[in-house]
């Protein structure tokens, strides 16, 4: 059979009447398949273990290793490595369709990064590691998701992507409770008992997928000859990434946000509010627990709306909340504030891979790599123009930095969806956006 007989034979597959099309509870299909049951721990073990350590970095690299403040500050460059190693490892599953086992290798490459971390005695040290080992290391998850998407493909079901934010609401979960779980670690044992800790966690990952193997079936990621034609040597084509690029660099317009708001809003809250040590830490902890809630929340109206239009509505509520954070100068303004970033986050948490994966059909792999990886990018944007930002207009007018980055991406965003709307995509990849 010739590449466009299989790509027509993987149309049909992929592309079922809505009539034949079953509806099952999302919750059902995590809970009988070991992939999804297996990626929702893994998720929220990496999520635990990332979280716990990425906030006390910089006191280790200035504790125990001497670094001045804005040295162990320059650390975070290192992940801008992050999204060339995730699209190569992308490229790589996106050839070979061994998801889980290159998930299995980033995972160890994080036990690996962690454990150098955790006995380094030279300041250079750190930064290689996060330079040349974290960086593949963050590849895991997009494996993970890109095997999740390969078995959805397979067996079409209305309850898909539900099965897609559960696992992804595994993975916030994560993050909600490893920087509490750090702390408090950290406080008992050390820095560097810490970042052991967080390679053990790291390499638990692979557990709960156990020797699970991809299941050989008949590809269905691409949905059209033309998808295939924009392949080369395995590879997509630029031009077939130009959507996925544009997604992604609007994305991080979004997200640049959060490096702003958690670098600055602590110092506003105590410096210039003078608000009380508890209230500051409920009102930065409100922001994940509205974004679990709202996560699926987020899936129902996104298949309904339109995913992208959610997306236009996530950006606007960023512009919205970074304005209460410049102006309001009140506890009840920061709460609506933070009550707007966790809409923000329940949407694009839960939409944004499935987005990313339908704007590339052809390498879902590779979708996955680049999207998930871009908040290394966005961390960099963010420290950037906030520091510029506070030395030129001060504190709170800083906070206007990110939402003029949150009303270019709903702009973007916008410009996106009504080209969808006028130029809707073969099969599934259009019709929920």
């Amino acid at each position: 059979m010739d590449e466009p007989e299989l790509v027509m034979q993987t149309e049909l597959i992929a592309a079922p009447s809505a009539a034949a099309v079953p509806r099952t509870p999302a919750i059902r299909l995590t809970l009988r398949s070991p992939l999804f049951r297996g990626a929702t721990v893994a998720l929220f073990l990496s999520g635990l273990a990332t979280s716990a350590a990425a906030p006390l970095i910089a006191s280790f690299l200035v504790t125990e290793l001497g670094a001045s403040l804005s040295v162990a500050g320059l650390f975070y460059l290192t992940n801008l490595t992050a999204p060339v190693a995730g699209y190569l490892i992308g490229a790589r599953s996106d050839r070979s369709g061994r998801r889980l086992g290159l998930f299995r290798w980033c995972a160890f490459a994080g036990f690996v990064g962690w454990i150098g971390f955790a006995f380094s005695t030279q300041l250079w040290m750190p930064f290689v590691i996060g330079a040349l080992v974290l960086g593949f290391a963050g590849a895991a998850a997009s494996q993970l998701f890109a095997a999740i998407h390969d078995e959805l493909a397979a067996k079409p079901d209305r309850g898909n992507d539900g099965v897609v934010t559960i696992v992804r609401m595994a993975l916030t979960a994560g993050w909600v409770f490893g920087p509490v779980c750090g702390a408090f670690f950290a406080a008992q044992a050390g820095l560097r008992a810490l970042l052991t800790a967080t390679a053990l966690v790291t390499l638990a990952q692979i557990l709960p997928l156990g020797l699970l193997r991809e299941k050989r079936t008949v590809p269905v990621a691409v949905t059209s000859p033309h998808a295939a034609a924009g392949k080369r040597h395995g590879r997509p084509a630029l031009r077939t990434m130009l959507p996925l690029l544009a997604f992604t660099a609007l994305y991080v317009c979004v997200y640049a946000g959060e490096s702003v708001k958690y670098a600055y809003l602590p110092i506003y809250m105590h410096q210039d509010l003078k608000l009380d040590p508890a209230l500051s830490g409920a009102i930065i902890g409100i922001q994940p627990l509205v974004e679990l809630l709202l996560m699926p929340l987020a899936i129902i109206v996104g298949r309904r709306a339109g995913m992208m239009r959610m997306m236009v509505l996530a950006a606007g509520f960023g512009v919205a909340a970074n304005v209460c954070f410049a102006f309001t100068g009140t506890a009840v303004g920061l709460f609506a504030g933070q009550i707007l970033m966790g809409g923000v986050w329940g949407a694009f948490a839960a939409l944004g891979i499935i987005v990313a994966q339908r704007l590339l059909p052809s390498a879902v792999a590779t979708a996955s790599a680049i999207f998930l990886s871009s908040t290394a990018l966005s961390s960099a944007l963010g420290g950037l123009t906030g520091g510029l930002g506070v030395a030129v207009i001060g504190l709170p007018a800083v906070f206007l930095v990110p939402a003029a980055f949150a009303l270019i991406a709903v702009v973007g965003l916008a410009v996106m969806a009504r080209r969808q709307e006028g130029h809707p995509r073969e099969g599934t990849a259009g019709r929920d956006m």
